[in-house]
């Protein structure tokens, strides 16, 4: 199942690239939520091989998820593999440059089950979509803001 959503927004893409790939700021917002998030590998420098364990609950139950840097192509493209539970997750991050100030973002998410039980979490997903996938598009809509509300400080 693949949700996607694209947003335009007013900066360059230097900066946008600089704005995504801030992980560290993504660690720090994910630990005030509750999340534990540790780093697995010795990079000193962000780049392809940097490997997140991160732990939460969801649902009232803990989960688990291995996320890895698997494309770091500055300033145009990431891509991440997660596993959690029976689910492998792809999420890829494609900015392109429209004009010196304005840069597309593309935001999308694959998952794809490796067991029974995911098979059927993804079943009932696919029930949902409409739902899931408007809702997906809002919170990429407001990054989209974040992003542009960042670049006017």
């Amino acid at each position: 199942m693949k949700f996607s959503a694209r947003e335009d927004v007013q900066v360059p893409i230097g900066f946008a690239f600089d704005y995504v790939s801030d992980f560290k700021a993504f660690e720090r917002m994910a630990m005030r939520r509750g999340v534990t998030i540790r780093r697995q590998d010795d990079l000193k420098s962000p780049g392809v091989g940097m490997i997140w364990d991160i732990r939460f609950n969801y649902r009232g139950k803990p989960r688990v998820m291995d996320t890895e840097l698997q494309i770091y192509q500055v300033p145009h493209k990431l891509r991440f593999a997660s596993k959690v539970g029976g689910l492998n997750v792809e999420t890829a991050i494609e900015l392109v440059a429209l004009s010196p100030n304005k840069t597309r973002i593309f935001v999308s998410f694959d998952l794809r089950p490796r067991s029974l039980s995911a098979r059927l979490l993804l079943q009932s997903l696919r029930l949902a979509k409409g739902k899931l996938t408007k809702r997906y598009k809002a919170r990429i809509a407001a990054f989209a803001e974040d992003i542009e509300t960042q670049h006017g400080r």
